[in-house]
Protein backbone atom coordinates (compact mmCIF):
# COMPACT_ATOMS: atom_id res chain seq x y z
CA UNK A 1 0.00 0.00 0.00
CA UNK A 2 1.17 3.76 -0.68
CA UNK A 3 1.18 5.47 2.51
CA UNK A 4 0.96 8.36 0.90
CA UNK A 5 -2.79 7.52 -0.15
CA UNK A 6 -3.54 6.91 3.47
CA UNK A 7 -3.53 10.83 3.50
CA UNK A 8 -7.34 12.07 4.53
CA UNK A 9 -6.97 14.83 1.48
CA UNK A 10 -10.77 15.39 2.16
CA UNK A 11 -10.59 16.72 5.38
CA UNK A 12 -8.32 19.54 4.31
CA UNK A 13 -8.87 22.43 2.90
CA UNK A 14 -9.23 23.88 -1.29
CA UNK A 15 -5.06 25.26 -1.54
CA UNK A 16 -3.53 27.18 -4.47
CA UNK A 17 -1.50 25.65 -4.71
CA UNK A 18 -0.87 21.53 -5.05
CA UNK A 19 -0.19 18.90 -2.69
CA UNK A 20 1.52 16.40 -4.58
CA UNK A 21 1.54 12.50 -3.59
CA UNK A 22 3.61 11.28 -6.63
CA UNK A 23 6.07 9.26 -6.06
CA UNK A 24 9.00 10.86 -8.23
CA UNK A 25 8.65 14.24 -6.39
CA UNK A 26 8.36 12.55 -3.19
CA UNK A 27 11.47 10.49 -4.25
CA UNK A 28 13.31 13.78 -5.33
CA UNK A 29 12.05 15.70 -1.70
CA UNK A 30 13.74 12.33 0.11
CA UNK A 31 17.38 13.11 -0.62
CA UNK A 32 19.96 16.11 -0.45
CA UNK A 33 23.41 17.49 -1.51
CA UNK A 34 24.60 15.38 1.28
CA UNK A 35 23.60 12.22 -0.12
CA UNK A 36 24.16 10.76 2.96
CA UNK A 37 20.33 10.59 4.30
CA UNK A 38 17.02 9.50 2.74
CA UNK A 39 13.78 10.01 4.24
CA UNK A 40 10.63 9.78 1.96
CA UNK A 41 7.98 12.20 3.12
CA UNK A 42 3.89 11.50 2.61
CA UNK A 43 3.27 14.01 0.63
CA UNK A 44 5.14 17.34 -0.99
CA UNK A 45 3.26 20.76 -0.75
CA UNK A 46 3.98 23.25 -3.47
CA UNK A 47 2.25 26.03 -2.25
CA UNK A 48 0.71 28.36 -4.02
CA UNK A 49 0.73 31.04 -1.16
CA UNK A 50 1.48 31.63 2.22
CA UNK A 51 -1.95 30.80 2.97
CA UNK A 52 -1.11 27.44 1.68
CA UNK A 53 1.84 26.62 4.20
CA UNK A 54 -0.38 27.54 7.51
CA UNK A 55 -3.46 25.49 6.51
CA UNK A 56 -0.85 22.70 5.50
CA UNK A 57 1.06 23.16 8.48
CA UNK A 58 -1.53 23.23 11.35
CA UNK A 59 -3.18 20.33 9.23
CA UNK A 60 -0.02 17.94 9.55
CA UNK A 61 0.20 19.56 13.30
CA UNK A 62 -3.35 18.46 14.05
CA UNK A 63 -2.88 14.66 12.51
CA UNK A 64 0.51 14.44 14.62
CA UNK A 65 2.47 14.45 11.06
CA UNK A 66 5.79 16.49 10.82
CA UNK A 67 6.78 19.32 8.04
CA UNK A 68 9.87 20.46 6.84
CA UNK A 69 10.63 23.54 4.72
CA UNK A 70 13.25 22.47 1.60
CA UNK A 71 14.81 25.52 -0.29
CA UNK A 72 17.06 24.37 -2.62
CA UNK A 73 17.90 20.55 -1.28
CA UNK A 74 21.24 21.72 -0.05
CA UNK A 75 21.19 20.12 2.98
CA UNK A 76 23.74 17.73 3.69
CA UNK A 77 22.64 15.50 6.59
CA UNK A 78 18.67 15.16 5.92
CA UNK A 79 17.48 18.20 7.75
CA UNK A 80 14.89 19.05 5.40
CA UNK A 81 13.63 15.54 5.12
CA UNK A 82 10.85 14.46 6.78
CA UNK A 83 9.83 10.30 6.61
CA UNK A 84 5.98 10.83 8.38
CA UNK A 85 4.84 14.11 7.01
CA UNK A 86 4.76 16.55 4.67
CA UNK A 87 7.84 18.49 3.03
CA UNK A 88 7.37 22.24 1.64
CA UNK A 89 8.98 22.90 -1.59
CA UNK A 90 9.71 26.69 -1.28
CA UNK A 91 11.14 27.05 -4.64
CA UNK A 92 7.78 28.61 -6.14
CA UNK A 93 8.19 31.26 -3.07
CA UNK A 94 11.65 32.69 -5.33
CA UNK A 95 10.29 36.43 -6.20
CA UNK A 96 11.89 38.99 -5.70
CA UNK A 97 9.64 41.57 -4.17
CA UNK A 98 11.07 44.72 -4.03
CA UNK A 99 14.28 46.80 -3.84
CA UNK A 100 14.91 49.75 -2.34
CA UNK A 101 17.54 51.85 -1.51
CA UNK A 102 19.55 50.05 1.36
CA UNK A 103 17.39 46.65 1.44
CA UNK A 104 15.53 44.00 -0.50
CA UNK A 105 12.69 42.01 0.10
CA UNK A 106 12.41 38.69 -1.35
CA UNK A 107 11.08 35.04 -0.95
CA UNK A 108 12.64 32.43 1.46
CA UNK A 109 13.41 30.23 -1.73
CA UNK A 110 14.93 32.92 -3.83
CA UNK A 111 18.61 32.18 -4.22
CA UNK A 112 21.59 34.57 -2.95
CA UNK A 113 22.42 34.60 -6.97
CA UNK A 114 19.14 35.91 -7.29
CA UNK A 115 19.64 38.21 -4.84
CA UNK A 116 22.47 39.88 -6.43
CA UNK A 117 20.98 39.81 -9.99
CA UNK A 118 18.32 42.23 -8.78
CA UNK A 119 20.65 44.42 -6.61
CA UNK A 120 24.00 44.67 -9.10
CA UNK A 121 22.35 46.81 -11.40
CA UNK A 122 21.87 49.25 -8.77
CA UNK A 123 25.53 48.71 -7.30
CA UNK A 124 24.11 47.12 -4.08
CA UNK A 125 24.59 43.74 -2.42
CA UNK A 126 23.86 41.92 0.48
CA UNK A 127 26.76 42.83 3.09
CA UNK A 128 27.73 39.29 3.75
CA UNK A 129 27.20 36.25 1.02
CA UNK A 130 27.97 32.19 1.08
CA UNK A 131 30.47 31.03 -0.85
CA UNK A 132 28.23 29.13 -2.77
CA UNK A 133 25.32 31.47 -4.39
CA UNK A 134 22.83 28.95 -5.43
CA UNK A 135 21.78 28.33 -1.45
CA UNK A 136 17.84 29.89 -0.80
CA UNK A 137 17.79 32.83 1.68
CA UNK A 138 15.33 30.79 3.85
CA UNK A 139 17.47 27.86 4.27
CA UNK A 140 20.58 30.29 5.03
CA UNK A 141 18.69 32.52 7.50
CA UNK A 142 17.90 29.21 9.29
CA UNK A 143 21.05 28.41 10.39
CA UNK A 144 23.32 31.67 10.11
CA UNK A 145 24.89 31.85 6.93
CA UNK A 146 28.66 32.66 7.08
CA UNK A 147 30.93 34.38 4.23
CA UNK A 148 33.92 35.61 3.54
CA UNK A 149 33.33 38.81 4.83
CA UNK A 150 31.30 37.76 8.30
CA UNK A 151 34.30 38.55 10.47
CA UNK A 152 33.06 42.37 9.43
CA UNK A 153 29.53 42.05 8.78
CA UNK A 154 28.81 39.05 10.99
CA UNK A 155 26.57 35.91 10.08
CA UNK A 156 23.46 36.35 7.33
CA UNK A 157 21.39 36.59 10.17
CA UNK A 158 22.54 39.34 11.54
CA UNK A 159 21.48 41.56 8.58
CA UNK A 160 18.10 40.84 8.36
CA UNK A 161 15.37 43.72 9.02
CA UNK A 162 12.39 41.67 9.02
CA UNK A 163 10.86 38.08 8.69
CA UNK A 164 7.16 36.83 7.11
CA UNK A 165 7.29 33.26 9.40
CA UNK A 166 4.62 30.63 9.66
CA UNK A 167 4.64 29.14 13.15
CA UNK A 168 4.11 25.45 14.24
CA UNK A 169 0.68 26.23 14.84
CA UNK A 170 -0.11 27.10 11.32
CA UNK A 171 -0.23 31.07 12.08
CA UNK A 172 1.50 33.51 10.01
CA UNK A 173 3.20 36.41 11.59
CA UNK A 174 5.72 38.83 10.54
CA UNK A 175 8.82 39.65 12.75
CA UNK A 176 11.60 42.26 13.41
CA UNK A 177 13.65 43.92 16.05
CA UNK A 178 10.55 46.23 16.91
CA UNK A 179 7.78 43.87 16.34
CA UNK A 180 7.51 40.11 17.50
CA UNK A 181 10.95 39.76 18.82
CA UNK A 182 11.00 37.04 20.54
CA UNK A 183 9.85 35.42 17.47
CA UNK A 184 12.04 37.12 15.11
CA UNK A 185 15.25 36.58 17.31
CA UNK A 186 14.27 32.54 17.66
CA UNK A 187 13.82 31.97 14.14
CA UNK A 188 17.12 33.86 13.17
CA UNK A 189 19.62 30.37 13.05
CA UNK A 190 16.90 28.31 14.92
CA UNK A 191 17.08 25.66 13.05
CA UNK A 192 13.48 25.58 11.86
CA UNK A 193 12.47 24.52 15.40
CA UNK A 194 9.96 27.47 15.80
CA UNK A 195 8.35 28.48 12.15
CA UNK A 196 8.91 28.67 8.72
CA UNK A 197 10.55 31.46 6.57
CA UNK A 198 8.27 32.39 3.70
CA UNK A 199 9.76 36.11 3.22
CA UNK A 200 12.78 38.10 3.97
CA UNK A 201 13.70 41.97 4.34
CA UNK A 202 17.21 42.17 4.16
CA UNK A 203 19.85 44.73 4.64
CA UNK A 204 22.32 46.24 1.54
CA UNK A 205 25.00 47.65 1.22
CA UNK A 206 26.75 49.78 -1.46
CA UNK A 207 28.66 47.34 -3.85
CA UNK A 208 32.08 47.67 -4.49
CA UNK A 209 33.23 48.55 -8.33
CA UNK A 210 36.49 45.99 -7.84
CA UNK A 211 37.79 43.17 -5.66
CA UNK A 212 41.83 43.09 -5.41
CA UNK A 213 42.48 39.13 -4.50
CA UNK A 214 45.21 38.10 -2.56
CA UNK A 215 46.10 33.98 -3.00
CA UNK A 216 48.94 33.54 -0.40
CA UNK A 217 50.73 30.62 0.71
CA UNK A 218 52.53 29.06 3.91
CA UNK A 219 54.60 26.60 4.88
CA UNK A 220 52.28 25.21 8.48
CA UNK A 221 49.63 26.06 10.09
CA UNK A 222 51.24 28.66 12.72
CA UNK A 223 52.33 31.03 10.44
CA UNK A 224 48.89 30.96 8.54
CA UNK A 225 46.99 31.28 11.53
CA UNK A 226 49.17 34.20 13.06
CA UNK A 227 48.79 36.24 9.31
CA UNK A 228 45.38 35.58 9.62
CA UNK A 229 45.54 37.21 13.23
CA UNK A 230 47.03 39.97 12.44
CA UNK A 231 45.35 41.03 9.39
CA UNK A 232 41.90 40.95 11.28
CA UNK A 233 43.71 43.09 13.66
CA UNK A 234 44.33 45.63 11.62
CA UNK A 235 41.18 45.50 9.58
CA UNK A 236 43.08 45.65 6.18
CA UNK A 237 40.73 43.16 4.62
CA UNK A 238 37.31 43.37 3.50
CA UNK A 239 37.02 39.41 2.83
CA UNK A 240 39.25 36.81 5.18
CA UNK A 241 39.37 32.92 4.61
CA UNK A 242 41.69 30.43 4.93
CA UNK A 243 42.56 27.03 3.46
CA UNK A 244 44.32 23.87 3.81
CA UNK A 245 44.49 21.77 0.57
CA UNK A 246 46.24 18.52 -0.19
CA UNK A 247 47.21 18.41 -4.42
CA UNK A 248 49.93 16.39 -4.30
CA UNK A 249 49.02 14.79 -1.34
CA UNK A 250 50.71 16.78 1.33
CA UNK A 251 49.08 19.72 3.26
CA UNK A 252 49.16 22.86 1.98
CA UNK A 253 48.05 25.82 3.76
CA UNK A 254 46.81 28.96 1.92
CA UNK A 255 45.38 33.13 2.97
CA UNK A 256 42.85 34.03 1.20
CA UNK A 257 42.23 38.13 1.85
CA UNK A 258 40.33 40.47 -0.90
CA UNK A 259 40.65 44.29 -0.64
CA UNK A 260 37.32 46.25 -2.12
CA UNK A 261 38.37 49.12 -4.03
CA UNK A 262 37.04 51.42 -6.28
CA UNK A 263 37.67 51.32 -10.25
CA UNK A 264 40.78 53.17 -10.99
CA UNK A 265 42.22 53.39 -6.95
CA UNK A 266 44.26 50.28 -6.60
CA UNK A 267 45.02 49.09 -3.10
CA UNK A 268 48.90 49.56 -2.67
CA UNK A 269 50.02 45.74 -2.50
CA UNK A 270 52.80 46.52 -0.28
CA UNK A 271 50.98 47.95 2.01
CA UNK A 272 48.66 45.66 2.03
CA UNK A 273 51.03 43.24 2.38
CA UNK A 274 53.43 44.55 4.61
CA UNK A 275 54.52 42.32 7.51
CA UNK A 276 53.21 39.54 6.16
CA UNK A 277 55.46 35.59 6.35
CA UNK A 278 53.97 33.96 3.76
CA UNK A 279 56.41 32.88 0.88
CA UNK A 280 55.73 36.07 -1.34
CA UNK A 281 57.31 33.79 -4.64
CA UNK A 282 54.01 31.96 -4.52
CA UNK A 283 51.91 34.64 -3.66
CA UNK A 284 49.10 34.99 -6.57
CA UNK A 285 47.06 38.56 -6.81
CA UNK A 286 44.31 39.79 -9.06
CA UNK A 287 42.19 42.12 -9.67
CA UNK A 288 38.34 40.83 -10.64
CA UNK A 289 35.26 42.81 -10.89
CA UNK A 290 32.46 42.85 -8.24
CA UNK A 291 30.75 40.36 -9.48
CA UNK A 292 33.44 38.18 -10.49
CA UNK A 293 34.82 37.78 -7.11
CA UNK A 294 31.15 36.86 -6.09
CA UNK A 295 31.09 34.12 -8.86
CA UNK A 296 34.65 32.58 -7.50
CA UNK A 297 32.74 29.53 -6.48
CA UNK A 298 31.00 28.84 -9.78
CA UNK A 299 33.77 27.61 -11.23
CA UNK A 300 34.87 25.39 -8.21
CA UNK A 301 31.14 23.78 -9.14
CA UNK A 302 31.91 23.60 -12.70
CA UNK A 303 35.24 21.32 -11.51
CA UNK A 304 33.27 18.89 -9.49
CA UNK A 305 30.38 18.20 -11.66
CA UNK A 306 32.90 17.80 -14.99
CA UNK A 307 34.54 14.83 -12.33
CA UNK A 308 30.85 13.54 -11.02
CA UNK A 309 32.31 14.72 -7.38
CA UNK A 310 29.04 16.99 -7.28
CA UNK A 311 26.72 14.13 -7.13
CA UNK A 312 28.63 12.29 -4.74
CA UNK A 313 28.18 12.21 -0.64
CA UNK A 314 29.63 15.51 0.86
CA UNK A 315 29.47 14.39 4.21
CA UNK A 316 30.77 17.67 6.08
CA UNK A 317 31.76 18.77 9.01
CA UNK A 318 31.87 22.04 10.23
CA UNK A 319 32.89 23.94 13.24
CA UNK A 320 34.01 26.89 15.45
CA UNK A 321 36.92 26.56 17.76
CA UNK A 322 38.08 29.67 20.22
CA UNK A 323 40.75 31.62 19.36
CA UNK A 324 43.11 30.09 22.43
CA UNK A 325 42.98 26.87 21.27
CA UNK A 326 42.15 26.99 17.27
CA UNK A 327 45.80 26.40 16.09
CA UNK A 328 46.48 23.91 18.42
CA UNK A 329 43.22 21.38 17.89
CA UNK A 330 43.29 22.42 14.25
CA UNK A 331 46.97 20.77 13.94
CA UNK A 332 46.05 17.64 16.18
CA UNK A 333 43.18 16.72 13.95
CA UNK A 334 44.91 17.23 11.09
CA UNK A 335 47.93 15.40 11.83
CA UNK A 336 45.09 12.55 12.98
CA UNK A 337 43.68 12.73 9.22
CA UNK A 338 44.66 12.08 5.77
CA UNK A 339 43.96 14.04 2.45
CA UNK A 340 41.85 11.29 0.87
CA UNK A 341 39.88 11.80 4.16
CA UNK A 342 38.34 14.72 2.06
CA UNK A 343 38.34 13.63 -0.88
CA UNK A 344 40.31 13.95 -4.02
CA UNK A 345 39.19 17.97 -4.79
CA UNK A 346 38.04 18.22 -0.32
CA UNK A 347 39.70 21.19 1.53
CA UNK A 348 39.86 21.83 4.70
CA UNK A 349 38.92 25.91 5.85
CA UNK A 350 40.54 27.71 8.76
CA UNK A 351 40.06 31.68 9.42
CA UNK A 352 39.23 33.78 11.95
CA UNK A 353 36.05 35.64 13.07
CA UNK A 354 35.31 38.48 15.55
CA UNK A 355 32.82 37.16 18.05
CA UNK A 356 31.39 40.96 18.42
CA UNK A 357 30.29 41.00 14.53
CA UNK A 358 27.68 38.30 15.31
CA UNK A 359 24.84 39.90 17.21
CA UNK A 360 21.80 36.36 16.25
CA UNK A 361 20.90 35.10 19.53
CA UNK A 362 20.63 31.37 18.84
CA UNK A 363 24.06 31.41 16.90
CA UNK A 364 26.71 29.77 19.09
CA UNK A 365 30.16 30.44 19.56
CA UNK A 366 33.02 29.37 21.81
CA UNK A 367 34.14 31.71 24.51
CA UNK A 368 36.72 34.92 23.68
CA UNK A 369 36.91 37.04 21.05
CA UNK A 370 38.35 35.80 18.36
CA UNK A 371 36.89 32.33 16.63
CA UNK A 372 38.00 30.21 14.09
CA UNK A 373 36.27 28.18 11.58
CA UNK A 374 37.27 24.53 11.43
CA UNK A 375 35.47 22.85 8.42
CA UNK A 376 36.34 19.73 6.55
CA UNK A 377 34.81 20.07 3.22
CA UNK A 378 34.76 16.54 2.18
CA UNK A 379 33.64 15.63 -1.22
CA UNK A 380 33.33 11.45 -1.04
CA UNK A 381 33.97 8.97 -4.26
CA UNK A 382 31.03 6.64 -5.01
CA UNK A 383 33.02 3.91 -2.25
CA UNK A 384 30.13 3.61 0.21
CA UNK A 385 32.96 2.36 2.75
CA UNK A 386 34.36 6.01 2.39
CA UNK A 387 31.11 7.57 3.44
CA UNK A 388 31.08 5.55 6.45
CA UNK A 389 34.50 6.25 7.13
CA UNK A 390 34.23 9.84 6.89
CA UNK A 391 31.16 9.90 9.12
CA UNK A 392 32.50 7.85 11.46
CA UNK A 393 35.55 10.79 11.80
CA UNK A 394 32.77 13.44 12.15
CA UNK A 395 31.25 11.49 15.20
CA UNK A 396 34.82 11.10 16.56
CA UNK A 397 35.93 14.34 15.86
CA UNK A 398 33.12 15.75 17.94
CA UNK A 399 34.47 15.50 21.31
CA UNK A 400 37.20 16.72 20.32
CA UNK A 401 36.24 19.62 19.27
CA UNK A 402 34.08 20.01 22.86
CA UNK A 403 36.79 19.18 24.81
CA UNK A 404 38.65 22.41 23.31
CA UNK A 405 35.63 24.06 23.84
CA UNK A 406 34.83 24.38 20.34
CA UNK A 407 31.31 24.09 18.95
CA UNK A 408 30.12 22.24 15.82
CA UNK A 409 27.96 24.58 13.16
CA UNK A 410 24.59 23.18 12.77
CA UNK A 411 24.78 22.70 8.62
CA UNK A 412 27.23 19.52 10.13
CA UNK A 413 26.52 16.04 8.43
CA UNK A 414 26.47 14.41 11.72
CA UNK A 415 23.75 13.63 14.26
CA UNK A 416 23.64 15.37 17.70
CA UNK A 417 20.94 13.89 20.80
CA UNK A 418 18.49 15.78 22.54
CA UNK A 419 20.82 15.83 25.33
CA UNK A 420 23.84 17.22 23.09
CA UNK A 421 21.64 19.66 21.64
CA UNK A 422 21.04 20.67 25.03
CA UNK A 423 24.62 21.35 25.40
CA UNK A 424 25.27 23.07 22.00
CA UNK A 425 22.83 25.85 23.29
CA UNK A 426 24.33 25.95 26.86
CA UNK A 427 22.57 28.96 28.51
CA UNK A 428 20.33 29.44 25.71
CA UNK A 429 18.58 26.53 25.74
CA UNK A 430 15.87 27.54 28.35
CA UNK A 431 14.69 30.31 25.50
CA UNK A 432 14.73 27.33 23.22
CA UNK A 433 12.96 24.79 25.06
CA UNK A 434 10.36 27.51 25.38
CA UNK A 435 10.54 29.10 22.06
CA UNK A 436 9.60 25.50 21.10
CA UNK A 437 6.47 25.14 23.45
CA UNK A 438 5.13 28.71 22.68
CA UNK A 439 5.26 28.39 18.78
CA UNK A 440 5.31 24.79 17.89
CA UNK A 441 3.70 22.74 20.79
CA UNK A 442 2.90 20.13 18.17
CA UNK A 443 6.29 19.58 17.71
CA UNK A 444 5.91 18.96 13.96
CA UNK A 445 8.46 21.64 12.73
CA UNK A 446 12.19 20.08 10.95
CA UNK A 447 12.40 17.00 12.53
CA UNK A 448 15.34 16.34 11.13
CA UNK A 449 17.46 17.77 13.22
CA UNK A 450 16.44 15.53 16.31
CA UNK A 451 17.04 18.77 18.42
CA UNK A 452 13.47 17.76 20.53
Amino acid sequence: MNEARSLPLTELPPLDGELSLDTEVRAAAADDFGHVVERMPLAVLRPGSVQDIALVTRWAADNGWKVAARGQGHSTFGRSQVDTGIVIDMTGFGDIHRVGEDHIVVGAGATWRSVLAATLPRKLTPPVLTNYLDLSVGGTLSVGGIGGTTHRYGMATDNVRELEVVTGEGKVFTCSREENTELFDCVRAGLGQFALITRATLSLVAAPDRARRYALVYPDLESLAADQRLLLRKGRADHLQGSILAPDGRWRHQLEMVVFHASGDQPDDDAVLAGLADDRAQAQIDDLSYREYVEAFDKFEELLRTTGEWANAHPWWLTFLPGSAAEETAAAVLADIEPQDVGVHGLVTFYPLTVDAIRTPLVTMPAGEVVFTFNLIRFASTDTQQVGHMLEQNRALYPRIRAAGGVVYPVSAFPLTPSEWEEHFGARWPVVRSAKERFDPAHCLTPGYEVF
